[in-house]
């Protein structure tokens, strides 16, 4: 494994010894979206999942993990979070937020634990694919795993 891809995600899963496989794939094409990922992976597109951050009113933050070709449905994820109502954050404050930039997002490492949901489907797969910590680097993980590690619930959020 080259030194680069010693993301925080990867040192915190490599110190709690949580099994998982590390993918790096080509960014120069400028195709970071779900759909080219999978085909870079060479896995289903409803493997790889997106890792969304959002907000209630009251400016507490909540995580979202969920399949890269869906889409969170804010009213399902204000449900999970058992909140009223639930916002995207603004993409210019999720490095100051999390320590991740937009495609690089992980929810393994952020600056601080926040409340986290993992969509339901997640748990069809015996693993998933989340961002590394980088854009062009990719986690294989099983569902559980990821989901004990970041101690984070299944719900129905697309």
């Amino acid at each position: 494994m080259a030194a680069n891809t010693k993301t925080n995600a990867v040192r915190l899963l490599e110190n709690a010894a949580i099994e998982f496989k590390l993918y790096e794939y080509d960014i120069s094409d400028g195709k970071i979206d779900a759909q080219s990922i999978a085909g870079k992976l060479n896995v289903e597109s409803d493997r790889v999942f997106k890792t969304l951050v959002a907000e209630n009113p009251d400016r507490e933050h909540f995580v979202f993990i969920v399949p890269a070709v869906a889409v969170l449905n804010l009213k399902k994820a204000a449900r999970a979070a058992q909140c009223k109502s639930i916002a995207m954050i603004k993409q210019k404050e999720l490095l100051g937020l999390t320590g991740y930039i937009h495609g690089g997002c992980s929810p393994i490492g952020m600056k601080k634990q926040f409340p986290t949901f993992i969509d339901e489907t997640a748990i069809l797969f015996d693993t998933i694919f989340v961002s590394g910590g980088k854009v062009g680097l990719n986690l294989e993980i099983a569902p559980e795993s990821l989901a004990g590690f970041v101690d984070a619930e299944f719900a129905d959020l697309a």
